[in-house]
């Protein structure tokens, strides 16, 4: 490791150059969150991601604030970003989700799909195909308004209440999300059950079956200490999207133990190591992720953060 905290590069072969990271901390990250975040905290969390280069940063979810309470103030917070040189996205439960977001000037919506039929129930109260029937809709007047339209897919390797997912499942629901007009799919483990040869073979099966890899990113949570071994997978499949969570911040309520979401400061620490380009600034990263975990009054379970960043509680105005 060299003096300024950065790991030496060694690249690995046929590898990307370049990854985008699709940080989702800001609405992945805190949506259950049981203390509210002010909305201020949320904007100028979403301004210090922004200023340490990363450039794709999920902003918000326009679901009934019933839902998600964390996130009612998506239409307070989504204005005060107007200025910043990123892609925000947001997720959209239905029309009425889009009709707000649109109004707003959202130009990148994502919709969240199930691969299996107990989280639907669950998490969207509908079937996986009465889910998809409501999608399809949204999708198309979402590109009809010139929106870049991203299909997340749940539950992709494992379900708390099925077990494993049959690979064939997965690949008809996310062939259906491009079949509707989704520009790109995110393909989620949501409990982190997920191993290398897995991901492979689902990559390769969705290839097969028409889905190119250029429209596909991974998410994955670290359940087992497995989401940078299957995003490695991954960028050896050629997946240059890759989606994280600064701090680590999110988990998974269905799991014992889930420690959340990929850790964008981890994948980082890895990619950089690896020679893969990113655009990020992994020291502001890692001060922006300090910063959030004192107004969350714990700190980060990014081991990143914790070797590079103070472990100490932080001052909320640092």
């Amino acid at each position: 490791m060299s003096t300024e905290g950065l790991p030496m590069v060694v690249p690995a072969p046929d590898l990307p150059a370049r990854v985008r990271i699709h940080e989702v901390g800001a609405r992945d990250g805190l949506q259950n969150e049981k203390t509210a975040v002010p909305t201020a905290v949320k904007a100028e969390f979403v301004r210090r991601l922004a200023d340490a280069g990363l450039t794709t940063i999920e902003a918000t979810s326009f679901v009934h604030p019933k839902w998600v309470p964390q996130l009612a103030d998506a239409e307070e917070l989504f204005p005060l970003l107007g200025d910043l040189d990123a892609d925000l996205p947001v997720l959209v439960p239905n029309q009425r989700g889009l009709d707000r977001a649109l109004a707003l000037g959202a130009r990148r919506i994502a919709v969240f799909a199930s691969a299996t039929e107990s989280f639907a129930k669950a998490n969207l109260n509908r079937s996986v195909d009465e889910s998809l029937a409501v999608f399809e809709p949204v999708v198309r007047q979402a590109k009809d308004a010139g929106a870049h339209v991203r299909g997340y897919v749940s539950m992709c390797f494992g379900d708390p209440w099925e077990g494993a997912v049959p690979l064939h499942q997965v690949v008809k629901v996310c062939t259906a999300l491009m079949d509707m007009g989704c520009d790109e799919l995110s393909l989620g483990d949501t409990i982190g059950v997920a191993t290398p040869g897995h991901v492979l073979e689902l990559l390769a099966l969705l290839n097969e079956s028409g889905v190119p890899t250029n429209a596909l990113g991974v998410h994955f949570h670290d359940t087992y200490g497995q989401a940078l071994a299957n995003t490695f997978a991954a960028l050896q499949h050629g997946v240059t999207t890759v989606d994280a969570s600064a701090g680590g911040l999110g988990g998974c309520p269905y799991a014992k133990s889930a420690t959340g979401n990929l850790a964008t400061e981890d994948l980082v620490w890895m990619l950089h190591g690896l020679g893969i380009e990113t655009g990020v600034d992994l020291d502001r990263l890692t001060a922006t992720s300090v910063w959030m975990a004192g107004h969350l009054g714990r700190p980060s379970p990014s081991r990143t953060v914790r070797a590079l960043g103070n472990t100490t509680q932080p001052d909320k105005d640092q």
